[in-house]
C-alpha cells in the first residue's frame, strides 16, 4: 500500500468518532495502514493537536472492537494532525493546501491524497469545487474521494451532484460509501454460494419461491429529526442500502467474478428491475409511520411526537415493496423488501424461501411439511441457517428444524475497516458506482412522486410491532408471509 495523506472533513463529527477512528485503529493494529500516512482532521472547532488526540483516544475507548494497546497508542496518534477549517471561506483552502504539503514534506510522503467527506450534503459540491480551484486535488500522485450518503435527494439532484463531482474527479476516483456493502456477510455472499455445491445447487430459480430482504430497527428517529423528516425511510434506507442488498443477492456466481464483472452484473440487475406502474403502485408498495408503543419493554412515543418532528408529518418510517427482476435467472420470482424504525427487533437478513410441493390432502404422511428456508443473517449477528423438515416420532408429523452456522462477530472486521482499507488501495468493488446509483434513483423516482401526490396511503403501526398490516397482506396475496 502506497504512502498517502488522508484528509478527513468532519473530524469532530459523530461518524468519525463512532466509525472512522476505530476503523483506522484496527487497521493500524493489523498492519494494514501505509508505512507512512498523514491523517489531517478538519473542523471548525478550535482544537489543538492535543485536543484532537484526546478526542480520538476517547473514541477508541468507547467504540473500538479491540482494546487499546497502550504501548503503540502514541505511534498511532502521531499520524494525526488537526487543521481548523471553514468550508465556506476561501482562505481556509489555501491554509489547507499549505498544511497538507508541509506534513507531506515532513514525512517524505508523495502527494497521494484520499479525501473523506463526512459533512452535510449541501457542502459536498462547495468543498470538491474548491479542492480543485485551490489546487489541493490537482496532484502528481493519485487522488480519491470518499463520499457518504445521501447522494442526492431525488434523481435530478443526484445527477446534478454527480455532474459537479465529475468536473473534479473521474468516476474511478469517486468512492460512494454504502456501509452495508462493507458488512462481512454481504461481501461473503459470493464465497458462501459458489464454493459450496450444496448451497450453489439451491441457488436455482427453478426451486426458489421468493426472496425476502429485511432491515428493521428498534430505534426511533433519535437526534436526526431535521434530516429524517425530509428523507424518510425510502431515501434513508431503500434507495441505497436495500437496493444494494437486492443487487448483491441477485448476483449469479457461476464462477468467481472479477470486480468489473460484479459492477457490470449489478448494473444489469438494476436495468432489469421492473418499474412500478403508477396505476399499480398501491399493489406493490406499502408505506408506514410508527405510533406510540412498547419496544424492548420500554414505552416509546409516536413519530409525530418526537422532538423536531412536525406533528402533522406524513413522512414514512416504514417501507415495503414487491419487486421483480426481469432477467432470465430471476424472472417471475418476487423479491420482497422492507425496512422500518421502531420495529419489534433489530435485524438485517436475507431469506430465500424454496418451493414447497407437499400436498397434505393427497399425501397425509406429509402433514407438517413446510418450505425450506435459507436465512442469511447480516446484522446484528452473522449466521447462515437452513430450515429443514424432521419427523417428530411422537406424533408422526413433520416439524421444522434449523441447522445454523455462525462465526464469532468480534473477530470480524467492521464494515468501515473493510471499506477504508479498500479505498486506500483503490479497490472500488464494494462501493456504489454511479450507474447503480442513477438506476436506483430512476426506479425510486416515480414512487417519490406518488408519495408527494398522496398517491399512496400512509399506514400506521404500533412501535414494537412488525410493521403495518398492509405489509403482511402484500405477501399474503401471493401465498407467502414474512420470515
Amino acid at each position: 500500500m502506497q504512502d498517502m495523506s488522508l484528509v478527513l472533513f468532519g473530524a469532530s463529527g459523530d461518524l468519525a468518532k463512532r466509525k472512522l477512528y476505530p476503523a483506522l485503529y484496527n487497521l493500524f493494529l493489523e498492519g494494514k495502514m501505509p508505512p507512512s500516512i498523514s491523517v489531517v482532521g478538519l473542523g471548525r472547532k478550535p482544537f489543538s493537536n492535543e485536543d484532537f488526540h484526546a478526542l480520538i483516544k476517547e473514541a477508541l475507548e468507547s467504540f473500538s472492537r479491540r482494546d487499546i494497546v497502550s504501548s503503540s497508542l502514541d505511534e498511532f496518534l502521531e499520524k494525526f494532525r488537526y487543521c481548523i477549517f471553514d468550508a465556506t471561506k476561501q482562505e481556509s483552502y489555501k491554509d489547507l493546501q499549505d498544511f497538507i504539503e508541509t506534513r507531506e514534506s515532513e514525512l517524505n510522503i508523495p502527494d497521494n491524497r484520499l479525501f473523506y467527506l463526512s459533512v452535510a450534503p449541501k457542502l459536498v459540491d462547495l468543498i470538491t469545487t474548491n479542492l480543485h480551484k485551490n489546487g489541493i486535488s490537482q496532484t502528481k500522485g493519485w487522488k480519491r474521494l470518499i463520499i457518504e450518503k445521501p447522494f442526492g435527494s431525488d434523481l435530478k439532484s443526484a445527477q446534478e451532484l454527480n455532474a459537479k463531482l465529475k468536473e473534479v474527479f473521474d468516476e474511478d476516483e469517486i468512492f460512494r460509501i454504502d456501509h452495508y456493502l462493507g458488512k462481512p456477510m454481504v461481501q461473503n455472499l459470493e464465497s458462501l454460494i459458489r464454493p459450496n455445491p450444496i448451497l450453489k445447487s439451491l441457488w436455482d430459480h427453478h426451486q426458489i419461491a421468493n426472496v425476502q430482504i429485511t432491515a428493521s430497527e428498534t430505534v426511533g428517529v433519535g437526534t436526526r429529526a431535521g434530516y429524517y423528516d425530509q428523507a424518510g425511510a425510502i431515501r434513508d434506507m431503500v434507495q441505497n442500502h436495500l437496493l444494494q442488498l437486492v443487487m448483491m443477492t441477485a448476483l449469479h456466481h457461476p464462477k468467481k467474478l472479477s470486480p468489473k464483472e460484479i459492477e457490470d452484473n449489478k448494473r444489469e440487475i438494476m436495468e432489469s428491475l421492473r418499474p412500478v406502474a403508477k396505476d399499480e403502485m398501491s399493489q406493490h408498495i406499502v408505506r408506514g409511520q410508527y405510533e406510540a408503543g412498547e419496544v424492548e419493554g420500554e414505552t416509546v412515543k409516536a413519530y409525530r411526537e418526537e422532538d423536531g418532528i412536525d406533528p402533522d408529518s406524513n413522512n414514512d418510517t416504514f417501507f415495503a415493496a414487491r419487486l421483480y427482476i426481469d432477467n432470465e435467472y430471476w424472472k417471475g420470482i418476487p423479491f420482497y423488501i422492507r425496512t422500518g424504525k421502531r420495529m419489534k427487533e433489530k435485524s438485517t437478513r436475507i431469506v430465500i424461501e424454496f418451493k414447497n410441493e407437499a400436498d397434505e390432502t393427497e399425501n397425509p404422511e406429509e402433514i407438517g411439511l413446510v418450505s425450506n428456508l435459507l436465512e442469511i443473517e447480516i446484522n446484528p449477528a452473522e449466521s447462515v441457517s437452513l430450515r429443514v423438515n424432521i419427523k417428530d416420532q411422537s406424533n408422526e408429523q413433520f416439524e421444522p428444524a434449523f441447522i445454523t452456522f455462525s462465526k464469532n462477530p468480534s473477530s470480524q472486521p467492521e464494515a468501515y475497516e473493510r471499506l477504508l482499507n479498500d479505498a486506500m488501495q483503490g479497490n472500488s468493488t464494494y462501493f456504489a458506482h454511479w450507474n447503480e446509483v442513477e438506476l436506483s434513483w430512476k426506479w425510486i423516482q416515480p414512487i417519490l412522486e406518488a408519495f408527494e401526490e398522496d398517491g399512496l396511503p400512509l399506514n400506521f403501526y404500533p412501535a414494537g410491532s412488525t410493521g403495518p398490516e398492509a405489509s403482511h397482506k402484500l405477501l399474503e396475496t401471493d401465498g407467502f408471509n414474512w420470515w
